[in-house]
C-alpha cells in the first residue's frame, strides 16, 4: 500500500495549550525533552529536541508535515492500547531509520495522547518525502494514518512548542 499526500493546509493549528508542565528528559543524543500538557482532562506527552532551529534549516525545510494516527484510548485515559502502541513503535522505528540522518527532513516532535499520535517533521519537498516515506514502510502492514502538509516558512509551530516548554 502506498500512502499519498492527504492535504495541503496553510493556516497552522494551535497544537499547544497553556496548561503544560515539563516532565523530564529523554535519552536522545541531542538535548531531547519529554513534556506534558492537557487537552481537556487528557494528558498529552510530547517528545522533542530542545534546540532552536538553525536559519539554514528553516529556509531549506518549509513544510511542516504531520503524520497522524487516531486510535481509541478510552480504556487508557486517552493513551493508545498496548497492541496499537506496539504498531506505532514499529512505524516510529521505520521513520527513524529512514529519516534520522536524512537531508530532506528534520524531526520536529512526536505527541501522544487524547486518542491521537502524531509524528511531526519539517521537510523540503513533499513528493520526495512521500517517495522515501513509502520506501521506509515497504513490507509493513498498512497503518491507519493520515499525512498533512502545512506551509510554515518561519517554523512557527516548532518555535511555539519550544516557547511553551521553556
Amino acid at each position: 500500500m502506498l500512502y499519498s499526500q492527504v492535504s495541503y493546509l496553510y493556516d497552522m493549528p494551535n497544537f499547544f495549550k497553556k496548561n503544560r508542565r515539563e516532565s523530564g528528559q529523554n535519552e536522545s543524543e541531542h538535548t531531547g525533552m519529554i513534556g506534558e500538557y492537557y487537552e481537556g482532562e487528557f494528558p498529552v506527552i510530547v517528545r522533542f529536541v530542545n534546540e532552536t532551529p538553525r536559519d539554514e534549516d528553516i529556509k531549506r525545510l518549509p513544510w511542516f508535515t504531520v503524520i497522524s494516527w487516531k486510535y481509541d484510548g478510552s480504556s487508557r485515559n486517552g493513551m493508545p492500547p498496548v497492541k496499537v502502541n506496539e504498531k506505532m513503535l514499529r512505524l516510529e522505528d521505520a521513520l527513524v531509520d529512514k529519516f534520522d540522518e536524512n537531508l530532506i527532513c528534520q524531526h520536529a516532535y512526536n505527541r501522544t495522547g487524547n486518542n491521537l499520535k502524531e509524528f511531526n517533521y519539517y521537510i523540503a519537498d513533499r513528493d520526495e518525502f512521500m517517495t522515501q516515506f513509502n520506501d521506509a514502510l515497504k513490507g509493513h502492514e498498512q497503518y491507519p494514518i493520515e499525512i498533512t502538509f502545512y506551509e510554515d516558512l518561519e517554523w512557527k509551530e516548532m518555535k511555539k512548542l519550544l516557547e511553551d516548554f521553556s
